[in-house]
């Protein structure tokens, strides 16, 4: 009877575990947050492929700017709907939550920018994005999308 409760009380302690794990995913769903105003932008989806992150507008939350499209964008991407778009771009595990070695396109202005993507430490559902040139760079907090 003891070791069975020993049991009981191992296997609570390891899905405790592998739950606070999973929960400390960048991957998932993001509520993009504008750092000067504060407001929510849009949602967004953060996948892997290969070994690489990406993340991929779901849906635009701006009121009046749910059809938008990438008019300052060059190339392919020009005028074209921004849902639906790929904003970042091939970021690669650097360390155990920091993402980084790609790019995060600014659908507004149509600029690319070197990319940087992390857990907050101390909120796993905070996801901090940083986009920078050289060295100027803008930080922006996101927020998990809870389910």
């Amino acid at each position: 009877m003891k070791y069975g409760l020993i049991k009981l009380f191992i296997l609570g302690i390891f899905i405790l575990v592998s739950c606070k794990v999973n929960s400390q995913s960048i991957l998932g769903e993001w509520k993009t947050i504008d750092d000067i105003s504060g407001d929510p932008k849009s949602i967004l989806e953060v996948y892997e492929t290969g070994g690489r992150i990406y993340g991929k507008v779901q849906r635009i939350l701006e009121k009046g700017k749910e059809n938008a499209k990438c008019i300052k964008c060059e190339g392919e991407l020009k005028d074209k709907p921004v849902v639906g778009m790929l904003i970042i771009n091939g970021l690669k595990n650097k360390s155990k939550n920091e993402y980084s070695g790609g790019e995060i396109l600014d659908p507004e202005n149509g600029k690319k920018y070197r990319c940087k993507i992390w857990l907050n430490p101390k909120n796993p559902n905070e996801l901090k994005v940083r986009g920078y040139i050289a060295f100027f760079y803008r930080t922006q907090t996101w927020m998990r999308v809870k389910k």
